[in-house]
């Protein structure tokens, strides 16, 4: 079995080939736009383990190695601590590095996700990041807003009402240069918007074909677009042993650090997946709108009194995360029933299965 080390980059990778024992067997330069000569490279060494850091790099090269038999590792880039501390850093030294910890079992590998499955995080996280730009618009212009004094609540100015008040009450009261500024901003969001509905029309229409996505949106609080991003982050959700393994993996589990028989419980891990941590918080939110009897926002509201909203959120998100890994494990909609605290399962006279019931 021989291992090699991808330090990838956007227009060259440097791979390193070790062997069995640990001895470097080859190494090598390849401008990406000639992928046929890292064929050549690699398609001297069978079996071959490939292991590749995180980046934007990495699904090119698991489309065009994984066909050829080749196993294909995905390193967790913030993890890879070792090569973070080299005392002598130079890509060649990585790629080595990548290949020599893999053969010691010291690489954190990342799950791959399959093609059409990348894509529905492509769609989501592209909406996120219109939707972001769209936020930091309005933001600038509330501070223009607030240099003159006035103010509107968040997300007035994307209304038709929030629009005639600027218009008609706010416009009088701001200089020549901050009404040049807001229509520069006005144009830009007036732009965007019909985008970020047409990937919401997008999302949806994927959303329908997804099983699970349709699953999840018995949730009263999720809708296309978080069912979707749930289901691009987790599935197949047999790789979750238990409804602890995706907790963690959502980033919704304290730190725990145990020494000398005491153990200490820290803050919520910043290396996990933010996008799920991200949706099953959010998720929350919109779940005590859309049901605030349930058993989901009975527990937030115990929580809240005890230990803040803040705290309480992500408590709850946790609550939430293992209710989903039950549900996507067995097919049942969502029941206003909680889950066991142990295994996740949901109790069984409250349970039913959509793929009996929808078909």
């Amino acid at each position: 079995m021989y291992t090699a080390g991808i330090d990838a980059h956007t227009s060259y990778l440097v791979v390193a080939v070790v062997g069995k024992d640990g001895g470097l067997e080859e190494k090598g330069r390849v401008r990406v736009e000639q992928p046929e000569k890292l064929d050549a490279l690699l398609g001297r060494y069978r079996p071959l383990e490939v292991v590749v850091e995180t980046s934007s790099a990495w699904p090119w090269l698991w489309d065009r190695l994984e066909p050829q038999g080749i196993t294909f590792v995905l390193a967790h880039a913030k993890r890879l601590r070792y090569i973070a501390r080299a005392t002598y850093k130079s890509d060649e030294v990585d790629a080595e590095l990548l290949a020599r910890m893999h053969l010691a079992g010291l690489i954190p590998a990342v799950h791959v996700k399959a093609g059409e499955q990348r894509d529905w995080a492509r769609l989501v996280r592209h909406r996120a990041r219109l939707v972001r730009d769209r936020t930091a618009w309005v933001n600038r212009m509330h501070g223009q807003l607030h240099q003159a004094g006035l103010r509107t609540r968040r997300g007035h100015l994307l209304t038709r009402k929030g629009a005639k008040w600027l218009r008609t009450e706010a416009w009088p009261q701001l200089s020549g240069e901050q009404r040049r500024i807001l229509r520069t901003y006005r144009a830009l969001i007036r732009e965007l918007q019909p985008r970020i509905r047409a990937l919401d029309q997008r999302i949806e229409a994927v959303a329908r074909q997804i099983p699970a996505a349709l699953l999840l949106q018995t949730v009263p609080g999720i809708g296309p677009y978080r069912s979707l991003l749930i289901a691009a982050e987790t599935l197949p959700i047999t790789r979750f042993a238990s409804p602890a393994k995706l907790v963690s993996y959502a980033g919704l589990a304290p730190v725990t650090r145990s020494s000398g028989g005491r153990t200490r419980h820290g803050p919520i891990p910043g290396g996990a997946n933010r996008w799920l941590r991200g949706a099953l918080v959010r998720s929350v939110v919109s779940h005590l709108r859309h049901a605030p009897e349930s058993w989901l926002s009975h527990y937030y509201t115990e929580q809240k009194s005890r230990l803040g909203w803040q705290v309480a959120r992500v408590a709850t998100a946790r609550k939430l995360c293992r209710a989903l890994h039950a549900m996507l494990r067995t097919g049942e909609v969502w029941r206003n029933e909680q889950p066991d605290t142990e295994t996740g399962e949901l109790h069984p006279s409250h349970a039913a299965t959509t793929a009996q019931d929808t078909d």
